[in-house]
Order: C-alpha cells, then structure tokens, then sequence
C-alpha cells in the first residue's frame, strides 16, 4: 500500500471507527448544559440557529427527495428561516416538504443519539459537517453563508484538533441539544398561532394542504419530538458508574 493510500486508510478509519464512551460525569454534564441553553432565554436566542439550520435542512431534503426543485435557502439573523422550492403546489410532495421542517430537528437528535451509542463519535461529527456543507451550496443570503460556515468551522475543528474528552463531550452536547431543543420552537409555533401571528406556519399549510386542522399537525410535531427525545435519553444516558468510578473520600 502506498503513502497516499495509506493516508486515506487512515482517515477512513478514524472517522468511521469507533471510539470509546466518555466518562458518565461528562455525558450528565453536556446533557444539564444543553438543558440550560433550551432554558435561558438570551442563550436559547442565540443556539436556535441550531435548530434553524435543521428546520431548513429537513425542507431542502424532503423537496429533492419528493422530486421538488430546490430554488435556495435563507437563514436570518432573528433565527428565521424560508427554504424555496418548485412544484405542483399540492400533493404528496408539497406536503412531506411543509412537513419535515419540524421534524428535522429531533429525527436528526435521535440519529446522532444511535451514532454515540455505537460509539461513532467521530463519524457523527463528519457526518455534521457534510449536511453543513451540502446546505451551504443552497444558501441564498450572507447571514445563511456565516451561519453554515461558522458552524461547520467549530464542528471541524472539535473534531480535528480536539482531544478524545472534547469530542465526546461536543458531539454529545449537539446530540442533547436536538434532542431537548426541538419541543421549544413547536411550543412557540402554538402560541403564535393562537394569537394569530403567524397564518403561513407549516402547520397551518399543511391543514390547508391536506384539510387536516393545524393543532392536529401541531400535536404531531409535539409527539415525534417528545418521542424522540425519550428514545435519544435512553441511548445517551450513561451506564450507572461503578464503585471505583464514584469520588472517593478525602483519606481513602
């Protein structure tokens, strides 16, 4: 084999291989953190263009994967999104777009919740950076460009410069943040739709696509990332630490 094939061998498998767990303190630690960001207000305004990212990301896929023809994305600096495509403006492709929005975020969680579990840490963070980039080709604003950019520049340099301990903790982190995140927008949605601010929401669309009502398609956001959420818990939750793990008293 020589150096260059090597060297792709390498990379290989240090991005699919597996790597071992972290430490259980680390993944109660990231997970009380990402808590914390959903919670604060000044610091959820700023990490809910996580999830905008996501939300718009999970429009792109379902457009192209419908068929639909994928026009741009933009993202705003006040954490709003429009991701535009073309195509018949009813039917099953038009809904399954208007539908993935929401869903994105915490199907995108509980992924990442089944790469950690399998211990693919780094795969996972890869894996980030390559959604990022495929998004970035579609990004029609400068705001989206510096959203996208910046955000795959700390994935990557986490996951190539940083030690075994940060990389663990970051992916989990991003992993509790999806996971936890992704009920507060829905919550948000409901109450602006109840105090009629926001008529062209994904959930109103879809009940004027498919003459189900809104709050039925709000229920079902709410439901896949509740579900989500509890099935992503069970994957990241550390095993129960031994004795020999646990503090020790000062003396022993």
């Amino acid at each position: 084999m020589n150096v260059e094939n090597a060297g792709i061998a390498d990379l290989w498998h240090r991005v699919t291989g597996a790597q071992p767990d972290p430490p259980w303190w680390l993944v109660i630690l990231v997970g009380l953190t990402a808590l914390a960001a959903v919670l604060h207000g000044p610091t959820w305004r700023v990490a809910r263009n996580t999830i905008t990212i996501a939300h718009e990301g999970g429009h792109a896929i379902a457009a192209l994967v419908t068929g639909r023809k994928l026009d741009g994305i933009k993202l705003h600096s006040d954490t709003s999104g429009v991701t535009v495509s073309r195509g018949k403006p009813h039917g099953p492709g038009m809904i399954f777009t208007a539908l993935a929005g929401y869903l994105a975020p915490p199907l995108l969680g509980l992924f990442f919740a089944l790469l950690l579990a399998g211990g693919r840490i780094t795969l996972m963070l890869w894996f980030s950076l390559a959604l990022l980039a495929a998004m970035l080709i579609m990004i029609r604003n400068a705001y989206g460009v510096l959203s996208v950019v910046g955000t795959g520049a700390v994935i990557f340099a986490v996951s190539w410069f940083g030690g075994a301990t940060l990389r663990a903790g970051f992916a989990y982190l991003a992993a509790w943040f999806l996971l936890l995140a992704a009920a507060r927008p829905v919550v948000e949605l409901q109450r602006m739709r109840s105090r009629h601010m926001a008529p062209s929401s994904d959930a109103d669309q879809l009940a004027h696509l498919t003459g189900v009502p809104g709050l039925a398609w709000v229920g079902l956001f709410a439901a896949v990332a509740l579900g989500s959420l509890l099935a992503g818990a069970a994957l990241l939750a550390p095993d129960a630490p031994s004795l020999s793990e646990l503090p020790k008293p000062p003396g022993f």
